[in-house]
């Protein structure tokens, strides 16, 4: 069976090279993003040097609900890899037109909502995986004030707490996933210059296809094939301890149940 893949955030600079990482494996992948004149642009540039990929691509608006269910409304077939890796970092705090702060409707719930409503096309894939882009820049979540509502908006604290959001996503979609046979991990990806580096002030040392190397490896490698649950950099396992927090990964889904 021809294995397919959903990377999200695909026409930054990671997200393409994830894309030509996992393409390599002979997988067939959908490029998911906002923008559908970028994810155009990123397949074209991808088939002159992958001219045989199997590459397609949904615009998709990672902070809304609506837009997320209407995609996975509209699939076809089975899932087997999915990659949310799309992120966002305003400068300014910025709301969607549901009303949501930008970064928590983007990186966390964007995540959320991709496992919730993409995973029932996983169910009993031989070998599915998702994949959930992080940091090791990770901390600070806020439970009574996750969307800067009464504590003054700074990019980076926003930043930070959606990628421990991302981290316990992981951790608890593993527990539930289990029984369906679907494996869930988080990483650090490399450290590159995009545009949410730059937004954050930093700036990158590496190459975007070293960027993508654990991402790619977790999504693809028969060495962490049924591995779940777990948070790695560079390719080994770290010790996370958001993502041993039970009650926190427990109160965090429910949180974004809510919304």
């Amino acid at each position: 069976m021809f294995r397919k893949a959903i990377v999200t955030g695909a026409y930054g600079a990671i997200g393409k090279a994830i894309v030509k990482g996992i393409a390599e494996y002979g997988m067939e992948v959908i490029l998911v993003g906002r923008d559908e004149l970028k994810l155009q642009q990123t397949v074209t540039d991808l088939h002159k040097t992958l001219p045989d990929a199997q590459l397609g691509y949904a615009a998709v608006d990672l902070s809304s609900e609506k837009a997320i269910r209407e995609f996975s409304d509209a699939w076809e077939g089975s899932l087997q890899v999915l990659v949310n890796n799309a992120a966002t970092c305003p400068r300014a705090r910025t709301e969607t037109p549901d009303g949501i702060e930008m970064q928590w409707a983007t990186n966390v719930l964007g995540y959320y909502r991709m496992i919730r409503y993409l995973s029932p096309h996983m169910k009993e894939q031989k070998d599915a995986r998702i994949v959930n882009v992080a940091s090791y820049w990770a901390g600070g979540l806020n439970f009574n004030d996750l969307e800067f509502k009464t504590r003054y908006y700074d990019n980076d604290e926003a930043y930070r707490q959606s990628k421990q959001a991302n981290r316990m996503l992981s951790a608890g979609y593993a527990v539930k996933l289990k029984s369906d046979r679907i494996t869930v991990n988080a990483c650090h990806p490399g450290d590159v210059v995009s545009k949410v580096s730059s937004d954050l002030g930093y700036g990158g040392s590496e190459t975007p296809e070293q960027g993508a190397d654990t991402p790619v490896w977790l999504a693809t490698s028969g060495e962490v094939e049924n591995q779940t649950g777990l948070y790695f950099e560079s390719r080994e396992k770290r010790h996370c301890p958001f993502m041993g927090d039970t009650r926190g990964v427990e109160k965090l889904i429910e949180v974004c149940e809510g919304y």
